[in-house]
């Protein structure tokens, strides 16, 4: 199917690894051009090389998105690049366990930024480019807002509230025409999780444990599977779609798990 993504400029923020690369590299696929905002600028152009050899085209901004003055000035500087903005995917951020035993409120409040405020800045500070363009926004988000985790009050809090903000802005751009979705991650292999694994005394083990609660096919999502879901949400094949939060995690919020044994 072609998305008719062709020459489209959509900000992937947090693209250079992980789910994020994967989701500029299969925007790049469709003919769209990402452009991957990361505060490393080494890795950044890492993803665009490995786009480029691959046929594709792809740009970068180095920008520390914590900081609230760097996400308006890396919307200008994509502007200024590339001359518009098509879409945008809000997905930097860190799970980064802050608790509510272990945390405290500057550590809780860095957190959100790191998470949260960044996506509300990015859409506040791209969408005068949005509106001329009928652009669409996609969040990436993540299972904790619903299931909880433990240990982890800001990042919880932090996806709550980009479910929140998805509704909010869908109904608060649909005299643009502008589309806004969200993609809930569950249990996705990146080099992240796998580094996280790899930290534990019993990491095969581990896995093996997660893994087989995942009802469909008892295996970790990939990162082109959250890309593929991206994509097309980004894309005019999915013009009448707006508003949603699509889980793209093999059923593990909604379904039953114990299912994944059965």
């Amino acid at each position: 199917m072609d998305l008719q993504l062709q020459d489209k400029v959509i900000i992937v923020t947090g693209g250079a690894k992980g789910i994020g690369e994967g989701i500029a590299q299969v925007l790049a696929r469709e003919g769209a051009v990402p452009v991957i905002v990361g505060r490393n600028a080494a890795d950044n152009e890492q993803a665009v090389a490995a786009i480029t050899a691959a046929g594709g085209r792809a740009g970068q901004v180095v920008a520390e998105l914590a900081e609230p003055a760097a996400c308006a000035s890396a919307v200008a500087e994509v502007v200024a690049q590339f001359g518009r903005i098509d879409g945008l995917v809000n997905n930097a951020g860190v799970n980064d366990g802050v608790g509510l035993e272990s945390g405290d409120y500057e550590r809780f409040m860095q957190s959100l930024h790191r998470n949260v405020v960044h996506y509300y800045l990015m859409a506040h500070h791209a969408l005068p480019e949005l509106i001329k363009s009928k652009g669409a926004i996609v969040n990436i988000s993540s299972k904790t807002a619903e299931t909880g985790q433990g240990n982890t009050s800001a990042y919880a809090a932090a996806n709550g509230g980009r479910n929140a903000l998805t509704r909010e802005w869908a109904v608060e751009l649909l005299k643009h025409g502008i589309r806004v979705n969200a993609v809930v991650v569950a249990e996705c292999w990146t080099p992240a999780y796998e580094t996280w694994i790899a930290t534990l005394s019993n990491p095969e083990e581990k896995l093996r444990e997660i893994t087989s609660k995942i009802p469909l096919e008892n295996r970790m999502t990939t990162a082109e599977e959250i890309a593929n879901t991206t994509a097309f949400l980004l894309s005019a094949r999915s013009s009448h779609t707006t508003g949603q939060i699509l889980h793209v995690d093999g059923g593990y919020v909604h379904l039953d798990r114990a299912l994944a044994n059965a």
